[in-house]
């Protein structure tokens, strides 16, 4: 289906076709698949432009969990999945530091998206119930000491229609006064199958680029543009009406379409469709991602709100 490849809007790196390795040459990618705690976690390695090109994401770390409904999580299943989301930030976080992420770590926290818009709200909705403990640092050092934890700032940089300002240039203006080790952004998603929203967590440690998976292109955020490493995490929340078209096309085996179906398709780009459980969705994965971002770098923070 070569012809609706322009439709396929997504900012999964699971969604998109990975290449198989042919005789005698490497696909450029490496996949891998295990479960935990009963989260399928899938991990994408894009590692050379090989597998960049094919796959169309940058070279780089791409890990996704695929946890179920969020929104509709029992409390044991809030616990676990939140728990394996904290562990696997560390994880990568650890690898990108070279070292194991300690207390004398200090880290950004960066909610993407319009606080407004409820599909694009999980950003700053997120950031809200961060625990950040920079100033104490900078305050108390003697309490800070015995807290147990990082050294956690966090903002929201809005969007650039409601500031006019790039999110890249906040982000880089406060991590230059900040000079953390790791960055962390939070944002809302786009995905290619409605089975994925607000069921899919995926991490990376290749940036973001807001608003590519609506078409939306801002600049990139990521370590070169900011000059600190990244992690980005988001849960997709918004599905693009004619990508809902080409994924139920593929789904029913058609090749090519007509010129009056390619119109409709056409027609239907630029519209959003998100589950109508939004508002309560967007609550529950900020809490949840919030939660994880926490668990991860203060040890503390089970017993706090425990």
């Amino acid at each position: 289906m070569k012809n609706f490849e322009e439709y396929n809007r997504t900012d999964l790196a699971c969604e998109k076709i990975i290449p198989k390795a042919e005789d005698g040459e490497e696909s450029g990618v490496i996949y891998s698949e295990s479960e935990e705690s009963g989260v399928l976690i899938s991990r994408l390695e894009v590692i050379s432009e090989k597998g960049q090109e094919a796959i169309g994401k940058p070279m780089g770390k791409y890990i996704t969990l695929f946890c179920g409904n969020i929104w509709q999580f029992e409390e044991d299943q809030f616990e676990g999945v939140a728990t394996v989301i904290a562990d696997e930030i560390r994880r990568l976080t650890d690898e990108i530091l070279g070292r194991e992420t300690k207390e004398d770590c200090t880290l950004l926290v960066v909610g993407l998206g319009n606080q407004y818009i409820t599909a694009d709200a999980i950003g700053p909705q997120t950031v809200k119930q961060i625990t950040v403990t920079r100033h104490i640092r900078e305050m108390d050092s003697e309490l800070f000491s015995k807290m147990n934890c990082c050294a956690i700032s966090a903002i929201t940089p809005g969007v650039l229609g409601q500031t006019g300002i790039e999110a890249v240039e906040l982000i880089r203006g406060a991590a230059k006064d900040v000079s953390p080790d790791l960055v962390i952004v939070v944002d809302a998603l786009a995905a290619r199958s409605c089975e994925r929203l607000a069921s899919t967590i995926q991490l990376s440690d290749t940036g973001i680029n807001p608003g590519s998976g609506i078409g939306n292109m801002r600049k990139t955020i990521n370590s070169e543009t900011i000059g600190f490493p990244v992690v980005a995490l988001g849960v997709p929340t918004v599905v693009d009406s004619s990508t809902l078209v080409y994924d139920a096309l593929q789904k029913a085996g058609i090749e090519n379409i007509s010129d009056e179906l390619k119109t409709v398709l056409n027609n239907g780009r630029g519209f959003y469709v998100s589950p109508k459980e939004s508002d309560i969705i967007t609550k529950e994965i900020a809490k949840l991602l919030s939660t994880a971002i926490n668990r991860a770098f203060y040890a503390e923070f089970s017993s706090m709100t425990g």
